[in-house]
């Protein structure tokens, strides 16, 4: 069978896959990934490798793009620090108590003597970098905190960039072409510095040219260009392309696509990038699972077991010496907050292909392969599924999310109640028959009803109604104030330092607000 209709095939399956996720309620790439492997094990398909060079050249800068585009300066702003503290040091380090840890278990153990720093380090590199897509899907869901989001939509979106150029060093220094830590250091700056750059200005060229389009195609096809063109650009020079597309897509998308003339432009580009990441997505988690060989991980499924507990407590040291440091600073974050950062840190579809981009000629290179895809699995597996109710238990969903649905409820029975009005109003104007009024009241009142019994089931909490209320409103007054402030400048009427002063204070209380965990 033909690549082409393999590629098909994985497609339906997808679909079929993700209908029965929603239906099931089960994060949807834990879902992909449990079928790839059960369709890996029939040997029935025969699907074209998880190689470097596919996951480079195809999949990885659109993701990377469409995850740029949606976030914002000013959230990463509020959070820059802590955010830069988990990306550079903390991937670092994590890199190395990885390593470390799973070098001194294996001590304890004679038959895992022949893990060394060479194999720590390198698979501690690889399983740096996190892939948090399906907890992002549920923390949407259940309506967990937009900071706590935020936080590790940006951390995951950055450090896969700073794992890749870790990495990267990490294997020239156990080959030789690095001869020195202050070598590595200057390695890891220019590498991430320029592709930051090369993103920059990529960004910017897109974003001058969305000014001026008023045609979704062509903007479509401008954010294609712009991130296909950035990665493949700063890769050719020898620097980071995860770090040019990255740059590419906040600049682009908070200069360009946020700010063009017609909305229908807007959203036509951002449904075409909704659907690139579905399908990448699907093709990812179905060809990981045919990618992992069951039975070589049972093999060796006690130091895979060591192998994803090491990853777990390095993740977990990490995140708390962050939180640590942030605690006492206006930055900081509830301390519960750190096991769901540490919980919700999956490993995924990028740990598999620094993996796989080890020399053939190093030692244990299968070994090594074997293992980031067994703590691959048990992430995606275990976290993916565990997620829900970790944060049920800690109390970190709040009951809004059943405000939501009640609120987004009482909108669709309001409208249908107005088109009930339109359509008396039609019939009394003779602009529509009474048969035919009658079959669309009959229609609309079905579903009217249905939504109204819908309402009835819910069991809101109704203090957690007026908290959010509350919230909304506190939310709008500071938006409100804001923007007369940025007016009264505008018109003369207050002095530069008086406006930065008043707007730093006005977005600090915006900050405290999305702090409060509602």
């Amino acid at each position: 069978m033909s690549y082409e209709s393999v590629i098909l095939i994985l497609f339906v399956i997808s679909s079929i896959v993700a209908i029965f996720a929603r239906k099931v309620n089960l994060p949807y790439t834990v879902a992909l990934l449990a079928v790839g492997l059960f369709l890996g094990t029939l040997h029935i398909l025969n699907p074209p490798h998880l190689t470097q060079e596919l996951l480079y050249d195809i999949f990885l800068p659109p993701l990377i793009y469409e995850a740029g585009i949606h976030l914002r300066f000013n959230d990463i702003k509020r959070d820059f620090w802590v955010i830069a503290t988990l990306v550079i040091p903390g991937v670092i380090l994590s890199t190395i108590a990885t390593a470390a840890v799973l070098i001194f278990a294996s001590t304890e153990f004679e038959h895992f003597s022949i893990i060394n720093w060479s194999i720590g380090i390198l698979f501690g590199a690889a399983v740096a970098a996190t892939d948090p897509v399906a907890v992002l899907a549920i923390f949407k869901k259940l309506g967990a905190p937009r900071r706590l989001r935020i936080l590790i939509e940006s951390e995951s979106l950055l450090n896969d960039g700073t794992a890749i150029v870790v990495f990267i060093i990490a294997l020239q220094l156990l080959q030789g072409s690095i001869h020195s830590f202050q070598e590595a250091f200057v390695n890891f700056f220019y590498i991430v510095g320029f592709g930051l750059a090369i993103g920059v200005i990529i960004g910017l060229v897109i974003a001058v040219s969305m000014k001026h389009i008023d045609d979704a195609m062509i903007a479509i096809t401008l954010t294609t260009v712009a991130a296909y063109t950035s990665f493949l650009i700063a890769q050719k020079i020898g620097v980071s392309g995860v770090m040019s597309t990255v740059a590419a897509g906040l600049v682009s998308g908070e200069r360009g696509l946020s700010k063009v003339n017609f909305p229908s432009i807007r959203i036509s580009t951002e449904n075409f990038w909704e659907f690139i990441v579905f399908a990448m997505n699907s093709l990812i988690f179905l060809l990981m699972g045919f990618e992992i060989d069951i039975k070589m991980l049972l093999l060796i499924w006690p130091i895979v077991l060591l192998a994803y507990i090491a990853v777990l407590i390095a993740r977990s040291v990490i995140v708390l010496l962050t939180w640590i440091l942030y605690y006492p600073t206006k930055y900081k974050f509830p301390l519960k907050w750190s096991f769901v950062l540490t919980w919700g840190g999956l490993r995924g579809a990028l740990s598999m292909v620094l993996a796989l981009s080890i020399p053939e000629s190093f030692a244990f290179r299968e070994l090594i392969i074997t293992m980031v895809f067994g703590v691959v699995l048990l992430s995606i597996l275990i976290q993916g599924l565990t997620i829900a109710p970790i944060l049920k238990l800690f109390n970190i969903i709040s009951p809004v999310s059943s405000v939501k649905t009640y609120e987004l409820l009482k909108t669709q029975i309001a409208l249908l109640q107005d088109s009930l009005d339109e359509i008396e109003y039609m019939q009394k104007r003779r602009m529509l028959s009474e048969k035919s009024a009658q079959i669309i009241k009959e229609e609309f009142s079905k579903e009217l009803k249905s939504l109204i019994g819908e309402l009835d089931t819910i069991q809101l909490d109704k203090e957690a109604l007026v908290n959010e209320e509350i919230l909304k409103a506190k939310r709008r007054i500071i938006m409100e104030q804001k923007a007369n402030l940025l007016d009264m400048y505008h018109k003369g009427a207050i002095s530069l330092d008086v406006y930065k002063k008043l707007s730093s204070e006005l977005d600090n209380r915006l900050f405290e607000l999305e702090n409060i965990g509602i």
